[in-house]
């Protein structure tokens, strides 16, 4: 049985620091792939990746749609674009905004969660608001390991605090110790995947913008009484019994919280 060889990490505000602490402390000879989201938008400079290969052994890269996944490689989204996984391959999309981000963690956590189920360990680091929350959920109900900045030292705690909150995590960490875990984590074998939820490839398959939103919201939900502030259509309640979560039939997802503060 393989280790956990697929590494997901999201960061929002202060996450460059974060991320070099990760990179720069990461072997060699990491045999997992690493796919990092930071919350950067339609015009945002594509440096992080350079940053990234400079302050470790791995390279890191800016995808392009269906690049094959290589071990030991790390893989930034790019700015405006939904960075996803599937079997063997990166997806690189401009599906539509989840908690206001394109890219959204939430996405690259619940596709990867779909894709491998208990290979996966997903990262939520610093930031505002709460994207990571509902991925890193998706990635435990698919077997998969939940690991968080330990926010007491977080400069923008909310994203690891609301994923505690939320999600049975099984690390609490601070930076300096995310590294070697990761390093054990990808040595030791995973667990047999659990049944993948009925819901989570429709969900996967809406972030690519490839599918029928309209007719996936009569299959996921019912119609709320509230309405999108991103193309005020109606937001539909998502049938989830863990998050209160609401979609529109264009796509847009918002976490409760996420949708308070954009309205």
């Amino acid at each position: 049985m393989s280790g956990h060889d697929i590494v997901t990490i999201g960061v929002s505000a202060d996450g460059l620091e974060a991320l070099k602490t990760i990179a720069g402390n990461l072997p060699a000879d990491f045999p997992a792939a690493v796919f990092i989201v930071q919350h950067i938008g339609a015009g945002g400079a594509m440096v992080l990746a350079d940053i990234l290969s400079s302050v470790g052994p791995l390279k890191a890269v800016y995808p392009e749609d269906r690049d094959p996944i290589q071990p030991g490689r790390i893989y930034v989204a790019p700015p405006d674009h939904h960075m996803l996984i599937e079997n063997g391959c990166v997806r690189v999309t401009h599906g539509p905004k989840e908690n206001r981000r394109r890219p959204s963690v939430d996405v690259l956590f619940r596709s990867a969660a779909h894709a491998y189920g208990a290979k996966v360990v997903g990262i939520v680091l610093s930031g505002n608001l709460n994207d990571g929350t509902a991925g890193l959920l998706a990635i435990k109900k698919c077997g998969g390991v939940a690991v968080i900045q330990d926010p007491a030292e977080a400069s923008y705690p909310a994203m690891p605090r609301s994923a505690a909150e939320r999600v049975l995590v099984d690390y609490c960490l601070p930076l300096s110790d995310i590294a070697p875990v990761l390093s054990n984590l990808a040595r030791d074998a995973a667990n047999e995947d659990p049944p993948t939820p009925s819901e989570m490839e429709m969900e996967v398959e809406i972030a690519t913008g490839e599918t029928n939103a309209p007719e996936a919201m009569e299959k996921l939900g019912k119609p709320s009484e509230l309405t999108c502030p991103e193309c005020k259509g109606v937001l539909w309640e998502l049938n989830d019994n863990d998050l209160l979560w609401f979609r529109c039939r264009a796509g847009h997802a918002y976490l409760a919280e996420s949708l308070y503060e954009e309205q």
